[in-house]
């Protein structure tokens, strides 16, 4: 009885959840297939076709629950706009982070929308895979995945017919870099309402100047990594304009008093003493370490001179990082000059927490298990996992609210239980174990096995 009323109490809280994303949904059979869908993604069982995904949540619907999916045309944005505000409620706020990164799901073959040779994060080397770009809402390293777009490589724009027998909407076909693709989500998600402190990604966006210079103008704060060769000035460069030489015309173009030196170059100058060991988080081993500095600078990246050479930018700072391992970080961030080194370290870290919720969404809710080819299909499903992580996420912070305030933070361990347990404990609530036939058949009334049974002959008789 308790289990019957555990998996009742779970079931409602399922129906409470999707209520807002249903209604998005409209159509009536769209309402009925969605919660049939999440139910296979949060269970058990292979996820890379929909037939034996359909098979253990509606075995005789498979290829309705196939159509919903893949074949269908509704339109995510209603619901992603859902997806937003809810995740806006678990986790948003000005102390959040909203992180920009991009996952890989390796592929085979070439009819797979968006699928190309191209560098897959989880192999570490370049492989055939499609990539996704991701922006997730974390506070307290409890992240919400809030968008998922898929990045379309140059030869698959340059191609019309592959685009359109993939089913890619004309207004995905001009080519847009993942930094481009990040930067229109993050609008979307502004416009519905989410709130976060501060922007962090990696190196593979911080590098590019257009996309620091976009969110500076959007007047975001901003924690990017760097790679090591990247151009700063001194906090105290100027611009001037060069003396006028005896001959020739006069100088247009105004020069910076001081040259450009790379990141790695300027810091590695620095000495011993610039350096404080400091720790961001507490992991499964103990506590992670490292050595940090930063300094004020002014990143190259203005408008270039008559030499091709970029004047000085925006001031920020920059932080180097040195691993027990020899390896070296490099990041810049526009956080105010005032903010404590430790405070500044705790925020590039944040960036951390999408990784988990990449590796979470993968295996527990079986994000790259999707073998359909079309646009649609692939953006249903990524969006529908989504939805079920964050259920998870909803579940998660509401056990760990009893206990202890329900987002720490940094550097304290995420609340407990963690979401591989939450769906654990959703599976037995919901699909509590069966027993097997044998032992249903030693539970049952003698007077249901005492009977007489016919011998041999007698049937060979009575078919004869």
């Amino acid at each position: 009885m308790a289990n019957q009323r555990d998996s009742q109490s779970r079931q409602r809280d399922l129906r409470r959840w999707l209520a807002p994303f249903l209604a998005a949904l409209g159509h009536p059979a769209r309402r009925r297939w969605a919660p049939v869908y999440l139910r296979g993604l949060l269970g058990p069982g292979e996820r890379e076709r929909i037939r034996p995904l359909a098979a253990r949540v509606a075995p005789a619907d498979g290829e309705q629950l196939h159509h919903f999916v893949a074949a269908s045309r509704w339109d995510t944005g209603p619901l992603e706009t859902v997806l937003a505000r809810e995740a806006q409620r678990l986790v948003g706020g000005p102390d959040a982070v909203l992180i920009v990164d991009d996952t890989a799901l390796p592929k085979r073959g070439r009819c797979s929308v968006g699928v190309a040779h191209q560098y897959c994060g989880v192999l570490g080397k370049q492989a055939t895979c499609q990539a996704l770009v991701s922006l997730t809402l974390a506070r307290g390293e409890v992240p919400v995945p809030v968008a998922l777009r898929l990045f379309l490589p140059a030869e698959w724009t340059r191609d019309p017919l592959r685009c359109h027998r993939a089913r890619v909407p004309a207004a995905r076909l001009p080519f847009r870099s993942k930094a481009q693709i990040a930067l229109e989500e993050l609008d979307r998600l502004r416009a519905a309402g989410v709130t976060f402190g501060v922007v962090v990604a990696d190196a593979g966006y911080g590098k590019s100047a257009a996309f620091r210079h976009a969110l500076s103008a959007r007047g975001l704060t901003w924690a990017v990594g760097v790679p090591g060769a990247q151009k700063v000035y001194p906090l105290d460069v100027r611009l001037q304009m060069p003396a006028r030489q005896p001959r020739g015309r006069p100088p247009k173009h105004p020069v910076a008093t001081a040259a450009s030196r790379a990141a790695e170059h300027l810091l590695e100058a620095l000495p011993a003493t610039a350096w404080s060991t400091l720790s961001w988080r507490r992991g499964t081993k103990g506590p992670l370490v490292a050595r940090f500095t930063a300094l004020r600078v002014r990143v190259a990246d203005g408008p270039p001179n008559a030499r091709g050479q970029h004047l000085p930018g925006e001031a920020v700072w920059l932080v180097g990082e040195r691993r027990a391992t020899g390896e070296r970080k490099y990041s810049l961030t526009n956080q105010p000059a005032t903010l404590p080194l430790g405070e500044v370290v705790a925020t590039i870290k944040a960036r951390w927490a999408c990784e988990q919720a990449h590796q979470h969404l993968k295996g527990e809710l079986g994000l790259d298990h999707f073998q359909g080819r079309s646009w649609p299909g692939l953006h249903h499903h990524a969006l529908l996992a989504m939805i079920a992580f964050a259920f998870l996420q909803h579940l998660r912070l509401r056990q760990a609210a009893g206990t202890r305030p329900p987002v720490p933070t940094p550097p304290g361990p995420p609340p407990q239980p963690t979401l591989p347990a939450v769906r654990r404990a959703l599976l037995a609530e919901l699909a509590p174990p069966r027993a097997c036939a044998r032992c249903a058949a030693a539970r049952r009334p003698n007077r249901h096995r005492s009977r007489a049974r016919p011998s041999p002959r007698r049937r060979v008789a009575k078919w004869s």
